[in-house]
């Protein structure tokens, strides 16, 4: 069972990885984006830590949807809004208890990324964050092991796709050749999981 210190541990993985990723994620959005995503998202998660360090949120649910407002309070562009909307739709999905199952995390996941989709309006195909979590949401169920691998599968995959939604959208044909920040950045949200599975 995942109490809310598994939950913790998995924001802070993110906030490292992040963290330790951030120049990649800037240099992936130079091309197609305005090149902030990392930087945006770096300090994002370290809000985040931050906040869970001094609030210290008692269950899973609670973790999540405290470290989602933080991320919308302090991440400018789309990356903020879409991210928190993920992890607080998914924190209010996994209610007041205070321990959960991989499979009830899994299916209260795939109910933030249904949240994500209706927001930014993006399907599988569109080169986005979505293309990364949809396959890691599938695979959640056998283990965190194959969400992560299924999560780098998917990022990969954006590369020689056509962005039809956000900012890379308006490159048209040439944001073809380019690998989508946005999924890979989801793609190291699923490897912190599995990462604080491994703890």
């Amino acid at each position: 069972m995942l109490d809310a210190d598994f939950f913790r541990r998995w924001m802070t993985a993110t906030a490292a990885l992040v963290d330790r990723e951030a120049d990649r994620l800037t240099a992936l959005d130079s091309p197609i984006g305005d090149a902030d995503h990392g930087s945006n998202l770096q300090r994002g998660f370290t809000a985040v830590t931050a906040t869970l360090e001094k609030e210290a949120p008692d269950t899973p649910g609670s973790v999540l949807t405290l470290a989602g407002r933080q991320l919308i309070s302090t991440v400018g562009g789309a990356s903020g809004p879409l991210y928190g909307t993920l992890l607080r739709r998914t924190g209010k999905a996994l209610g007041d208890a205070t321990e959960v199952s991989p499979e009830q995390l899994a299916e209260a996941l795939r109910t933030g990324v249904d949240a994500v989709r209706t927001l930014g309006g993006a399907q599988p195909g569109d080169k986005t964050m979505i293309d990364t979590l949809v396959p890691a949401v599938d695979a959640l169920g056998d283990s965190f092991a194959a969400a992560r691998a299924a999560a780098k599968e998917g990022a990969e995959a954006t590369t020689p796709m056509q962005a039809r939604k956000g900012r890379a959208s308006y490159l048209g044909e040439r944001s073809i050749g380019h690998q989508d920040p946005g999924a890979t950045s989801a793609a190291l949200l699923v490897a912190a999981l599995e990462e604080a599975a491994g703890e």
